[in-house]
């Protein structure tokens, strides 16, 4: 694309100023996403160039400019054979690049005002940076890049961001371990992020070249995180989560927006560094402003859908965070997720699984109290009742749907004290107890389902004992991790809220979980089986005192079902 706007631009400059040359005509429409930057500097020059405004001046950049064009039109007819690429000719290409680089600073430093003066090592160095991107081929010579100091040149130009993208290509980081690491160090200690956020605030995006740049500085970031997910707190540090929260406020939806929610929600994950600085930020806020506008309305595309997601799972991850849930709590994001669920829209299944963020845990007692005061209870429980038919489209499961309208009445029952415990507890007596009836059936349900993955799992098992393999704690943990996905987690849940209705003193709530029980051939010992393995599996990455209170606590429930 450069050369052939570069062309146009020259044709341009050289028609004389009555046939409007000078002013420029429309510019030519693009295609594609690598843009290469170097037009945007040109016309930027040109801008310069027409401030001067004396003919004199104009027909000496006329000339110049005929002279680039005949090199420009010289360079497109004699393309010579590409030379074998090793070591040395990429040491000779990166040393004429600093050449080059340095050439070009020195004339633009020397004629600030006068474009045409450095216009020809402007192009000199534009082809140097294209010829470059056959490095990105080579991740085992990215040291290279280190060793000869380019990185730190590459970083002080803003027309290297495509080149940028091809080199941190994720796939090609991956083929060259050693040279990946070197780079992303260099990159890494350049303060990268910074510089692509600062040059991000100067782009406009109603120029498609400057949108397509910022996509293009987007997927550097994503592929510099994935390859090493520990820069991600830095990375947030250095300008990028304001950035984000602001780019993600701006209207109307394009494929920026989603980019930035993508990268957002890559953040956050598992990072409590990035999540507080959200927090501090107000982005619960803006994520759920951002949120309102699915309340009453499905997203109108397949793109808009995912951005509306990324959002939903960069709202969990913040929920993971106790200071968060606190400015969930007085930014009224209960409300906004109570009207999702009423509202019947594709917004319903991810607001479920933010309640749920919001209420777990003794962190989320305050939710579970403002819960029940905005009349969340009937909302809820309808749900728990029938799980809804039209899930296909949001992409969520029957299981996942179930797993978290229980997590979400287990932890009301742990929370909730007083008053607004004597209501939920009183919605399991309404209507001849339906409730217990429905909480008996789920049990069932998926007290079968684990029985169903625990044969399979004791023949794999024996098999591999059969084989001489041994059972390592590895391989046990994996067994478990697939009881929970086949439904030992919500089975657990399930059994713990019968144990906790059970024990809230109203009889009739005890009388009829025992009552269908011995009805359909169920056992107080299996019950008590699944929450001797809840209790010991509990609070991952919590204290030791909470563990041991919180065993004990369930323990007691267990003994007295």
């Amino acid at each position: 694309h450069s050369f052939a706007e570069l062309q146009n631009y020259l044709t341009q400059l050289c028609k004389p100023w009555s046939d409007g040359g000078a002013t420029g005509g429309e510019d030519e429409p693009r295609g594609g996403k690598q843009q290469k930057g170097l037009p945007r500097e040109l016309a930027r020059h040109r801008e310069l160039a027409e401030v001067g405004g004396e003919m004199r001046e104009t027909e000496e950049l006329t000339a110049d400019g005929k002279k680039i064009l005949e090199r420009l039109m010289d360079q497109d007819e004699d393309d010579p054979e590409a030379e074998p690429v090793d070591e040395s000719s990429v040491k000779k290409m990166i040393l004429t690049f600093e050449k080059r680089s340095y050439k070009n600073q020195e004339l633009r430093i020397k004629f600030p005002d006068n474009p045409e003066k450095f216009m020809e090592s402007e192009l000199d160095l534009n082809d140097i940076i294209q010829e470059m991107h056959v490095i990105a081929t080579m991740p085992d010579l990215y040291h290279l890049l280190v060793e000869l100091n380019a990185v730190h040149s590459l970083l002080g130009l803003l027309t290297v961001v495509d080149l940028l993208q091809e080199l941190t290509d994720i796939d090609t980081l991956h083929e060259s371990e050693e040279g990946a690491e070197v780079l992303i160090d260099a990159l890494v200690e350049g303060q990268v992020v910074a510089l692509l956020v600062q040059n991000m605030e100067r782009l406009d995006e109603q120029v498609k070249e400057e949108a397509d740049g910022i996509y293009n500085t987007l997927a550097i970031i994503e592929n510099m995180a994935e390859f090493r997910p520990g820069m991600c707190t830095e990375a947030a540090q250095q300008g990028l989560m304001q950035w984000l929260l602001k780019r993600i406020k701006a209207r109307p939806f394009d494929a920026n927006k989603l980019y930035c929610s993508e990268i957002l929600a890559i953040l956050l994950q598992n990072n409590d560094n990035t999540r507080e600085l959200l927090g501090e930020m107000d982005g619960i806020d803006v994520l759920l402003q951002q949120l309102s506008v699915f309340k009453r309305h499905n997203p109108s595309t397949a793109e808009e859908q995912e951005m509306m997601e990324n959002l939903f799972d960069a709202l969990c991850s913040c929920l993971m965070l106790p200071a968060n849930r606190d400015r969930f709590l007085r930014g009224e994001g209960l409300q906004l997720m109570n009207l999702m669920l009423r509202e019947k829209k594709m917004s319903r299944t991810s607001a479920l699984k933010v309640l749920d963020h919001g209420m777990i845990g003794p962190e989320g007692a305050d939710n579970c109290h403002k819960f029940v005061d905005i009349l969340g209870l009937r909302t809820i429980f309808p749900l728990f009742m029938k799980t809804p038919k039209k899930m296909k489209k949001t992409g969520a499961s029957e299981k996942e749907h179930e797993e978290h309208v229980s997590s979400i009445i287990a932890s009301m029952l742990r929370n909730l004290k007083s008053q607004q415990r004597s209501r939920l507890l009183s919605k399991f007596t309404e209507n001849d107890c339906e409730k217990v009836d429905r909480l008996m059936e789920l049990h069932f349900k998926y007290l079968e389902a684990v029985q169903q993955a625990d044969k399979r799992i004791e023949g794999e098992k024996h098999e591999m004992v059969r084989r001489g393999e041994i059972l390592d704690d590895s391989m046990e943990d994996e067994f478990y991790l697939r009881r929970l996905d086949a439904g030992l987690f919500v089975l657990q849940l399930i059994c713990y809220i019968m144990v906790e209705i059970s024990n809230s003193g109203i009889p009739q709530l005890r009388q009829r979980v025992h009552q269908i029980l011995n009805l359909r051939g169920g056992s107080v010992k299996v019950v008590r089986h699944v929450m001797r393995e809840y209790a010991e599996s509990i609070g991952d990455g919590k204290t030791e005192e909470f563990k041991e209170a919180e065993r004990k606590r369930i323990m007691d429930l267990v003994d007295s079902f």
